[in-house]
């Protein structure tokens, strides 16, 4: 897959007093397209539930590039920079674009599965890994050693 990506609706709860989005936003918009790509790609939150596994983050950072506005038309996306050959760690980058030519902000998530049950990291089962199988990648993507 070459790109996976979410409008999204910029609200008014969304501004901060200065009349652009305000900095959490920015963080909320990557999470939805996260949690859309792997419910589209077949790990919902009911199967996961039923699994005992769900994704938690150790790092989430936001380099901000422009603002956002009430009526811009924005977009985030989805890539995968690097993993762990057994999908037990990984980081991910999302793009958020505004009015389709306007970057607007890149965040970098750190992130790892987890068994709910046991409260540990834990290899995840095979959907999570034909999930990240489909996820696209970043054009410097690199495997990392476990």
């Amino acid at each position: 897959m070459d790109l996976y990506s979410k409008k999204m609706e910029v609200r008014w709860s969304d501004l901060d007093p200065n009349y652009h989005v305000r900095h959490s936003v920015y963080y909320d918009w990557p999470a939805l397209v996260r949690l859309a790509f792997f419910s589209e790609n077949g790990l919902t939150p009911e199967l996961s539930f039923k699994l005992h596994i769900g994704p938690i983050l150790f790092r989430e950072e936001c380099v901000f590039k422009r603002e956002i506005k009430l009526g811009d038309t924005v977009e985030s996306n989805i890539r995968l920079l690097k993993c762990r050959k057994d999908i037990s760690r990984w980081s991910l980058t999302h793009e958020i674009w505004k009015n389709g030519d306007t970057l607007c902000a890149i965040v970098t998530v750190d992130g790892a599965w987890i068994d709910t049950n046991l409260r540990k990291i834990a290899v995840p089962p095979t959907i999570v890994q034909q999930v990240f199988a489909a996820m696209p990648r970043t054009e410097n993507f690199e495997w990392q050693q476990g």
